[in-house]
Parts: structure tokens; C-alpha cells; sequence
């Protein structure tokens, strides 16, 4: 399969490029699009033998649900059968935008293969022009995880789609550099309190603002479910092909651990705070000043990738605290390290 990778912007003919994105869909193909967050991989939720195709492509397990895309908050109610009032707050607050919502589906309206046999799905609204776009035009739905090889770091470029799915997929929406670079907040409101099932953009504490408590229990209760809510409970995440081990922002910790790795061979990859570049590591990849979590957030995943394009054998990756979007920071990190920590 040839892949096709067309950059949307003001120079090109919009019109022609999401038409040519629309009949792929209608005709039950998949087409990698940008979001606010990563890029995704989007089916017609309602067409199983589509959003199978998304499974295949990524190498996914099919047990491993995935978030419907909409255009418009008023398709909520065609896809589940209950909007609760708290869920409606958070709607009017942060949609369109990196919060995705579990309520209980529809019997029979999605694609079974969507909800990995639950009888929940997650639901959020893109904030981002190419998104809404494609879903306004093609007036359906999207199931859509992210646009990368299962277990891969996600994609926040377009590039890094082709890298991955490459003769997998027929065509990439190329939209730029995303802005978050981590994905969407899941929040299951079936449940009273509200429980954060992969932290995201919107934090626990914006949450908790508008709607009162929220919980958010740890990794290690996430993993307990045999079949997860959300995606990113249960299977390694975001990982680069040498091993990542996390490290806390201590220089002189680092410094050692550094020199002691390379005397035993390893070619070491560092990827920290921008003034952390003079420790002599192999390779270096900033993740932005120390201390602004949002840099860090929209640097991570494009780190984690350049490190496959050197030869360093181990990776070693600085901590970050876990208020406000740090927990999703720490989250990935955790995922992608595997719980390992020096």
C-alpha cells in the first residue's frame, strides 16, 4: 500500500484534501489526522471492519479500547445512553480539548471492536482546526487512537506517523507539530466520584474545580483490570527500542550514573532540562527549561523517538513532579520505563 502524506495549510486547496480524507473513510479506510494532543488514527466508529483495520495497522490488542472522535457536542447523545450532569459541566468547560469522557454506550451503535467488549466508551471533541475539520465534513464519528505502531512513543509529528505505519495506511493529514504532545485526559464519570483512568492536558486539579472530587488511583490499581477502561492501562506504552530507566533531577546523581554506564559499554542517552546539557552523556535531548512542565509534556515523545535514531544502548530519562500536567508526564515516563528507576 502506498502511503500519502499531504501538509494542510492556507497555500493548498483544503476543500480537495478533505474530500480525498472523507471517501477514504466512507470507502472503510483509515486516515491519520493531527489532534491538540498526537496524531490519530482514525476509522468510522460505526464500521467494525474499518475500525479493525486501526487494530491491524498499529499492531494494537483488541482488548485495548479506543476513544470516538466527534465534531460537535451535540452527537454525544447518538452515541450513549445516559450524559450525566457533571459530565455536561465538563463538556461546556473543556470541549473542544483534551479530555476524553467514559459513559455507557448505546447497544448497537458503535463498533463492537471499539469498546473491546465493554459496555462503556470514551467520547471527546479535538481541539485542533484539521480535526474538527475532517469530522465536521465527513459527519461521522471517528475511533481514533494514537497514529503510531502499538507500544512505539506517540506520534506529535507527521513524520513520525510515516515513520511507523508507512505502506500500513493509505494517507496522513500532515497539520504540523502538535501542541500538547500527550494525550487526552480519560475521565470514567460512570462511577461517583469521577475517576481519572489515564491522566492528561486537563489536570486533576482543573477538574476538581468545576465538578468537586475527582479520583485518581495510582499505576499499580490501574493495572489490576484484565480488560482496561481506557487506553494505556494495561500494556507498555511509549517505549524507544533501547531501555529507559528514570532518574531523578539530581546532577550529581546523574553525572556518576552516566560515567559508571559508560565504563561498563553503554552508549547513553540523557534526556533532561536544557541546562543539564554539559553532563557528558552520548547523546543529549532536551526536554525544555527546568521546572516548565508543559515544555516537557510537548518535547517528551519527539525525545523518546530520537533516541531510535542513535546507537545509545540505554536511555536514561529525569523525573518531573507530579502536580498538575506532571502526573500524565511521570505517567508516560513510568509506561515507557517500565517502572524502572535508578
Amino acid at each position: 500500500m502506498e502511503t500519502v502524506l499531504i501538509t494542510v495549510d492556507k497555500k493548498v486547496d483544503k476543500e480537495k484534501i478533505y474530500s480525498q480524507a472523507v471517501d477514504l473513510l466512507n470507502q472503510g479506510e483509515v486516515v491519520a489526522f493531527p489532534t491538540e494532543t498526537v496524531y490519530g488514527l482514525g476509522a468510522v466508529a460505526t464500521d467494525d471492519e474499518a475500525v479493525k483495520k486501526i487494530y491491524e495497522a498499529k499492531g494494537r490488542p483488541s482488548d485495548n479500547p479506543l476513544i470516538v472522535h466527534i465534531g460537535t457536542i451535540e452527537e454525544v447523545s447518538d452515541y450513549v445512553e445516559e450524559v450525566p450532569e457533571k459530565a455536561k459541566k465538563l463538556m461546556e468547560r473543556f470541549w473542544p480539548g483534551p479530555l476524553t469522557l467514559i459513559m455507557k454506550a448505546k447497544p448497537d451503535v458503535l463498533a463492537k471492536s471499539v469498546m473491546a467488549g465493554l459496555p462503556t466508551v470514551g467520547i471527546r471533541m479535538p481541539d485542533h482546526e484539521v480535526a474538527l475539520e475532517l469530522l465536521r465534513t465527513l459527519k461521522k464519528p471517528l475511533a481514533a487512537p494514537s497514529a503510531n505502531r502499538s507500544g512505539k512513543p506517540s506520534p506529535t509529528k507527521a513524520e513520525h506517523v510515516y515513520e511507523d505505519l508507512k505502506g500500513r495506511i493509505p494517507l496522513i493529514l500532515d497539520g504540523g507539530t502538535t501542541g500538547i504532545g500527550i494525550e487526552s485526559t480519560v475521565l470514567d464519570v460512570t462511577v461517583d466520584p469521577p475517576v481519572i483512568l489515564r491522566p492528561g492536558g486537563v489536570t486533576k486539579e482543573m477538574l476538581e474545580a468545576e465538578i468537586g472530587e475527582v479520583a485518581a488511583p495510582s499505576l499499580k490499581e490501574q493495572q489490576l483490570e484484565s480488560t482496561p477502561k481506557a487506553p494505556g492501562m494495561k500494556y507498555t506504552h511509549y517505549a524507544p527500542e533501547a531501555p529507559v530507566y528514570l532518574i531523578e533531577r539530581n546532577r550529581e546523581k546523574i553525572e556518576k550514573t552516566v560515567r559508571e554506564l559508560q565504563n561498563k559499554g553503554h552508549r547513553v542517552a540523557l534526556l533532561a532540562p536544557s541546562n543539564y546539557a554539559s553532563i557528558p552523556a552520548d547523546y543529549f535531548f532536551p526536554f525544555g527549561e527546568e521546572g516548565d512542565r508543559k515544555q516537557m509534556a510537548a518535547n517528551l515523545y519527539d525525545a523518546l523517538r530520537a533516541c531510535d535514531k542513535t546507537d545509545a544502548t540505554i536511555i536514561l530519562a529525569t523525573t518531573t513532579s507530579t502536580e498538575g500536567v506532571g502526573a500524565a508526564i511521570m505517567n508516560r515516563l513510568h509506561k515507557a520505563a517500565g517502572g524502572k528507576f535508578i
